[in-house]
């Protein structure tokens, strides 16, 4: 009884102790979390020691994860951008061939890996051990298939609802423009989220809490700094920034009044999708599905309908219009009086 009381009392995760060598093949987590337990190294060393190897270790995960997203939404983006000044069909039939193309890509993939050597013993036909864990899998995937869904349905929505405000032409425009410019920041944390999953999942997995919560501090700061880095520059370019979009005076204005807001978005943008990342590492997806529902449809839209109808802030497009028409008015005005 005494022994299953202590068992009891023990904690589920125990941090290594400083005495504990690393593994014979050189384990860097290993090294990890000895560094952040060994308490003889002085604190301040101790963190640049172990900020060095987390770097490491996590920008071989993130840096090819943000370099395809990116890439790939950078073509479809500069696609769609060459075509819309063409027109809206020659538009609709670019988007139409982005999607045929990025099928095609799909296909590649799916055939080097079933004829690949180096992945030949991963594929050996289908047979009824697929089918071996697969409530467990799917009770996983569901949930992170919901979690991504809804946050993709809300920039949706966002849209929907601006097609309601005044002006809803100009104001579709430039909040396609801002959508834009945020997915493809949104790619970086993208990045961050998958390799903050693996790394905590490997850290948990491998018993070393230390190197877990570490990592999570380390991977939100990153994605911190690079987002207000592409913030400042977007702020910096606010008022040329939609002229490669589109070549109207009116959107331009009016997005230029919208990137202070855009600014603070991408920066907020930087830390939710590691945050679940991390919740996913952990197993969490359920819980992260249910804060996405509060935070985006029980706080974000009823405040954004609340503050675009009923106190008009969505009449920011109408004084872009006014600011730009006083311009006008300007510029026309006689240098001699």
């Amino acid at each position: 009884m005494e022994s299953s009381a202590k068992d009891i009392n023990q904690p589920l995760l125990e941090s290594k102790s400083p005495s504990i060598t690393t593994n014979p093949h050189g384990s860097t987590s290993d090294e990890l979390e000895n560094i952040l337990s060994d308490i003889m190294i002085p604190f301040s060393r101790r963190m640049w020691i172990a900020t060095r190897i987390e770097l490491k270790l996590l920008f071989k995960l993130a840096a090819p994860a943000v370099v395809v997203y990116m890439t790939n939404y950078l073509m479809s983006m500069s696609t769609n951008i060459s075509c819309g000044q063409l027109g809206n069909l020659e538009l609709a039939a670019a988007s139409l061939g982005t999607t045929g193309i990025q099928l095609f890509a799909y296909g590649l993939m799916f055939g080097y890996i079933v004829k690949s050597e180096k992945c030949k013993y991963t594929w050996r036909g289908f047979s009824a051990q697929a089918f071996t864990g697969l409530p467990a899998f799917f009770k996983l995937s569901a949930a992170s298939a919901v979690m991504l869904c809804l946050e993709t349905w809300y920039f949706q929505l966002l849209v929907l609802l601006a097609g309601l405000l005044e002006n809803p032409q100009l104001t579709l425009d430039s909040l396609s423009i801002c959508l834009s410019i945020v997915g493809w920041a949104f790619m970086t944390t993208v990045g961050f989220n998958a390799a903050a999953s693996v790394r905590v999942a490997n850290e948990l997995g491998s018993r070393h809490p230390k190197s877990a919560a570490f990592s999570v501090i380390i991977v939100n700061s990153v994605s911190l700094i690079i987002s207000i880095i592409i913030a400042i520059i977007v702020f910096a370019l606010r008022d040329v920034i939609s002229y490669a979009f589109t070549e109207g005076e009116e959107v331009a204005a009016a997005v230029s009044d919208l990137c202070p807001l855009l600014a603070i978005t991408i920066i907020l943008n930087s830390v939710q999708p590691v945050l679940s990342g991390v919740a996913v590492g952990c197993g969490w997806q359920a819980f992260v599905a249910y804060v996405n529902v509060g935070c985006y449809y029980l706080v974000g839209i009823p405040l954004g309908v609340l503050l675009g109808f009923y106190f008009n802030l969505g009449a920011k497009v109408e004084a872009s219009l006014k600011r730009l028409d006083r311009w006008e008015r300007e510029d026309k005005k006689p240098l001699l009086s």
